[in-house]
């Protein structure tokens, strides 16, 4: 058991460790920063748009956070609210879809890079088994 937890928590962590590294070293070509490349992904996949609330659920991040990320984001005129303030829906303008565009290409060589060597039901059964560990972990953790 502690074999399995160690390694567990080992792999968790260098691989958050390395996913962290490559988001900030990719985003300093765009002026941005690793904490960007969440809400940049998601609102380039919801073209309608999504509210801040939705994005912190998506993004697993709090408020706070993605209030700061979403300052910076419209400051760089890299994303636009709509008419209203209060849940107001955030999309991306020409600029950001330019560089979420660019994000998708690094994100693909990305995760091509990290998955090199699987087969593809090691991929999948990789994918399934992670999403059980994380939702056991979810309905467990208050």
């Amino acid at each position: 058991m502690i074999q399995r937890f160690q390694a567990f928590v080992t792999g968790i962590t260098e691989c958050h460790k390395y996913i962290q590294k490559i988001k900030n070293v990719e985003m300093t070509e765009f002026g941005l920063k690793g904490t960007h490349v969440m809400c940049l992904f998601y609102l380039h996949y919801y073209p309608e748009g999504l509210t801040a609330a939705q994005l912190c659920k998506l993004c697993c991040e709090d408020k706070a956070a993605i209030s700061r990320s979403l300052a910076l984001l419209q400051e760089r005129g890299f994303i636009r609210s709509g008419e209203k303030k209060y849940r107001a829906c955030l999309q991306l303008t020409d600029a950001g879809r330019q560089v979420a565009g660019q994000m998708d290409g690094l994100i693909e060589q990305w995760v091509g890079l990290g998955g090199s060597g699987l087969t593809e039901q090691e991929r999948d059964t990789f994918y399934h088994v992670l999403e059980m560990i994380s939702a056991n972990l979810r309905e467990n953790v208050s």
